[in-house]
């Protein structure tokens, strides 16, 4: 009985019925006022239309514009309203106007080293190429004096997550999609609280939809109360809005200002395999300790002065502030973030500068392939001039409806001469590219729509550093436990499978 009341007064149970009163409200709406369907018909059909033009017109994705202008045209009636109601891409304007506030503090606070670019200048344009536009568009400064560890699963990013907070002697900053309670976030927040009793600064930032089924109400109040500083990004309201398509989906971790974690591994048991939840859950993330950790510190910060209202003194929080001693050298690092405030997307211009410039291969891991036209072209290409491109996915999907829209898209792919395979033992999480034993990226950013256009995302691009050959030795071994596909397994889907595809992916900007 007590589980019972508690699932029918749990957060999502009083979202969905919110959600579903709504949708019940309008309903009785229009059929109250029938007798004026005619004049309604007309309105909504011309708002519609308008909509349609201005789809049509934007700078958005060209698979996002047909992803909305079918239930546009399809459905005039409720086209316009859905599209008014959730196909906003961004923020509000004024919540715009504070973020570009943030966004400024950003570029003043990252700097610029000119010297390191001219010296990868030097030794590569290729790199140089790739590192200016990060730079530039990402605001974020390419780092030597940094070194850089590739951990290849949850278990161990664990573990030397524990290591690290445990030396912490100034202050920690945690900003993850996902917290739930459970064997990892309550070894964390034990440590926590004993280091907030030692006099450490601790912060913590989540995102509300990301822990909507995982966190109970008001949770951030329950850790102020232990002397855990925490903001919530887009504190949930169950109400029908746009505003939820953008989500912190960033994996920060600073200690001290010298050593940084990021990554695609949340703080919940599934990413460290406590309990199996779709198989063996792979995935991975970079350890930083160094200079490039600075870049870290002004994402978590400049977050935190957007959710808290306040004006931190970043220079408190260098890197050699309380490490005075610098790291030794190992290549380059540039860990850089994306937003979906402009219309640049970062994250995928990354991905498709690697493929771009790929001599011999490049391999990646990601949880979702739901590609736009660009992507896939760009894939293809490489494929096609003897890159050998090569992609691991899950075999076991988190999402029924997203592995199915994952998979509608090897047969192109695959016929293109890119080789796809489906991690066996579960679901793989790990977002990761590495190519010609040069270039690497480990992050939080997934190749589908909302990773690459509608969410915050971050990650690490790594050139000429030993990591780089951690992230390749770790692709190999994982594509040893996973299964090929073939264009005759892509082929011998029923026909309703295959309609099924066809009709998710044509939507699958929406998801």
């Amino acid at each position: 009985m007590k589980k019972m009341f508690s699932l029918l007064f749990s957060r999502v149970v009083l979202v969905a019925g919110s959600m579903v009163l709504q949708a019940m409200i309008l309903l009785v709406m229009l059929v109250k006022f029938q007798e004026y369907f005619a004049y309604f018909y007309g309105i909504c059909t011309l708002l519609s239309l308008v909509i349609a033009l201005y789809v049509i017109n934007s700078k958005i994705n060209p698979g996002y514009k047909i992803a909305w202008l079918v239930p546009l045209l399809l459905f005039p009636i409720f086209g316009g309203l859905f599209y008014l109601i959730f196909g906003g891409r961004r923020l509000s304007r004024r919540e715009q106007r504070k973020m570009s506030a943030i966004g400024r503090q950003v570029i003043a606070q990252m700097g610029k080293d000119g010297d390191t670019l001219e010296t990868m200048k030097e030794e590569s344009m290729d790199a140089y190429l790739q590192s200016r536009y990060i730079e530039r568009y990402a605001y974020s400064g390419v780092c030597r004096n940094t070194y850089s560890e590739y951990l290849p699963l949850g278990e161990v990013k664990f573990q030397r997550l524990i290591e690290e907070l445990e030396k912490a002697r100034h202050y920690i900053f945690l900003e993850y999609f996902i917290i739930q309670e459970g064997i990892m976030w309550n070894t964390i927040l034990e440590i926590l609280e004993r280091k907030v009793a030692q006099g450490v600064d601790v912060r913590v930032i989540y995102d509300d939809m990301g822990c909507l089924t995982t966190l109970p109400k008001n949770y951030h109040q329950q850790l102020e109360e232990k002397g855990i500083q925490c903001c919530v990004f887009n504190p949930f309201v169950p109400v029908l809005s746009s505003r939820f398509n953008n989500r912190d989906h960033r994996k920060i971790a600073v200690i001290d200002g010298y050593v940084g974690f990021t990554g695609g591994i949340n703080l919940a048991d599934e990413y460290i395999n406590a309990y199996p939840k779709h198989g063996h859950w792979k995935d991975t993330a970079i350890l930083l300790r160094g200079d490039a950790v600075w870049n870290l510190t002004v994402m978590f910060l400049s977050m935190w002065n957007y959710l808290r209202h306040t004006d931190e003194n970043f220079d408190l929080y260098r890197p050699h502030v309380h490490q005075p001693v610098a790291e030794a050298t190992d290549g380059y690092v540039q860990p850089f973030s994306d937003a979906p405030l402009d219309m640049e997307a970062v994250g995928e211009t990354v991905y498709m500068n690697i493929l771009s410039r790929a001599k011999r291969y490049v391999y990646i891991t990601t949880p979702y392939l739901i590609v736009d036209n660009e992507m896939v072209t760009a894939l293809s290409h490489a494929a096609k001039q003897g890159v050998d491109v090569r992609i691991i996915t899950p075999h076991i999907g988190d999402k029924w409806f997203v592995h199915a829209s994952t998979r509608a898209y090897y047969e192109m792919l695959v016929e293109n001469g890119v080789k796809i395979y489906e991690y066996t033992p579960g679901f793989i999480h790990a977002k990761t590219f590495v190519c010609d034993d040069l270039y690497a990226t480990v992050g939080t950013i997934n190749m589908d729509y909302r990773s690459l256009y509608l969410h915050f995302e971050c990650a690490a691009w790594l050139y000429h550093t030993r990591s780089v050959l951690q992230v390749r030795d770790d692709f190999l071994k994982t594509q040893d436990v996973s299964q090929p596909i073939t264009l005759e397994w892509c082929r011998q889907c029923p026909w309703y499978v295959r309609l099924i595809r066809a009709l998710l992916r044509l939507f699958a900007p929406l998801m």
